[in-house]
């Protein structure tokens, strides 16, 4: 009985980093498609700010959240106004070179 003294520790310890990567990785998951999201939102919002002969790319910013506007790229090209947003994740946001992209506008001729 002895032996197993303080078996239920090493366990622990042993699997933290496992559940530790699991849930960062669930993170980065959950905030690329958040950042997808917020990109189709403001793309849709400076689509429908060109139709009214507003300024696009201002529009598509405002509708970023505050702390999005600053990873967030809008490039507006004719009628197509095009949104890419970076995913914010702690611990690897300087190596993360990810961008998530949305469109909106009339489709390119084929």
């Amino acid at each position: 009985m002895s032996a197993e003294r303080g078996q239920a520790t090493v366990e622990l310890a042993a699997l933290l980093p496992l559940v530790a990567v699991i849930a960062l990785a669930a993170y980065a998951l959950l905030a690329g498609l958040s950042a997808g999201e917020q990109a189709g939102v403001a793309a849709e919002a400076g689509a429908i700010a060109l139709l009214q002969d507003r300024d696009p790319a201002a529009a598509a910013r405002a509708a970023l959240p505050e702390a999005a506007r600053r990873r967030a790229a809008v490039t507006v090209a004719g009628r197509r106004v095009t949104v890419a947003v970076r995913p914010r994740v702690p611990l690897v946001a300087r190596l993360l070179r990810t961008r998530v992209s949305a469109h909106a506008g009339p489709e390119p001729a084929p």
